[in-house]
């Protein structure tokens, strides 16, 4: 299988996966948009309608894993991969594995029923092969390896990260930065994320805001460096490629990293490096301009409960402007060089 076939399941996956990214992460942007933001996060106690709203996002977000899943193994072994493809996927959901345990459930659902295909079963069995023997027998076995093989080993791994981090904190502030953007670039509300997010949550119960500020901006800025690459650079981009970004845009805004999903997904071997270098920054600069985070959350959106803010800005600024730059050299690239 070359490059560009495996590209092509990616991208399956990732074209019905972004009208979910769309319509959810705007939903949600919305609704946070014009909640009372609070050191808590954003307050829909006193707003019903904004928290329907979100809700209704939610819903819609939720899906894209599965669905991202489902049709990487529909690109691979068309209608059969589907039901193990979906399965896959929200099993990723659950056991915390995130988008990229949804490529990994997808690939191997698809490849699979593939090779499930592949064999020549008695006659009696044939009418009921796609319909009744793959769908069974290859969610078994990609369930089972989601929840056995994948699922305790990232759990035990992000407890182990956990716990170096608190050690981290104590040493160069710069390091912790990169460190932390890193993280929460590298699976875009994954585990990985998760786990640095909620380090910075746990810093506010002690005191230190410094840390989410950190992670503050490191959350919006995949989402808004992809979403700004689409702009400054639109002869690069297809046009699900610049809807997607315009949703991106709208998403990082209230930090929701997910928004760069589907760039990552398609084109995960550049897009994940360049925006993890980008959330480095925004990172280190946030460390050493010594932004505070009062909110458990990201984005432009906590700019009223942020510490330094001017720091806060251009930490942003400067990490979204080097994952567009980034970005924008290496599709130059790829356009001259089609066969890669």
């Amino acid at each position: 299988m070359n490059a560009r076939r495996f590209k092509q399941y990616l991208l399956s996956g990732v074209s019905y996966a972004i009208p979910f990214v769309a319509s959810g992460g705007i939903l949600i942007a919305v609704s946070i948009a014009f909640a009372p933001m609070t050191s808590q996060g954003p307050d829909f106690s006193h707003a019903p309608f904004l928290k329907l709203i979100n809700d209704i996002g939610a819903a819609a977000f939720s899906f894209l894993i599965p669905v991202l899943s489902g049709y990487i193994a529909f690109g691979i072994a068309d209608r059969p991969g589907l039901t193990p493809g979906f399965v896959g996927g929200y099993i990723a959901g659950q056991v915390g594995a995130g988008f990229l345990g949804g490529l990994i459930s997808g690939l191997l659902a698809g490849f699979l029923v593939a090779a499930i295909k592949k064999l020549k079963p008695p006659r009696a069995l044939r009418p009921i092969m796609p319909i009744l023997v793959i769908p069974v027998l290859s969610s078994l076995v990609v369930g089972f390896v989601m929840y056995k093989i994948v699922g305790a080993p990232i759990r035990d791994t992000m407890t182990a990260i956990q716990h170096w981090l608190v050690l981290m904190n104590s040493g160069s502030q710069a390091l912790l930065g990169v460190i932390l953007g890193s993280m929460i670039a590298f699976d875009m509300g994954g585990p990985v994320n998760k786990v640095a997010f909620f380090f910075g949550a746990a810093m506010i119960q002690q005191g230190s805001y410094t840390v989410m500020g950190a992670c503050a901006a490191a959350i919006c800025i995949p989402p808004l460096g992809l979403g700004l690459a689409t702009l400054l650079n639109r002869k690069l981009w297809t046009d699900q490629e610049k809807e997607a970004g315009l949703a991106a845009l709208a998403m990082g805004a209230i930090g929701i990293t997910e928004g760069a999903i589907p760039f990552a997904a398609a084109d995960p071997l550049r897009v994940i490096p360049v925006i993890m270098a980008g959330s480095s920054v925004g990172a280190v600069v946030a460390m050493l301009g010594k932004v505070g985070d009062h909110a458990p959350h990201g984005g432009p959106i906590v700019l009223p409960v942020v510490d330094h803010r001017l720091m806060f800005v251009v930490a942003i600024l400067a990490g979204a402007f080097t994952v567009a730059g980034l970005m924008s050299l290496l599709k130059r690239r790829a356009v001259r060089a089609p066969s890669e």
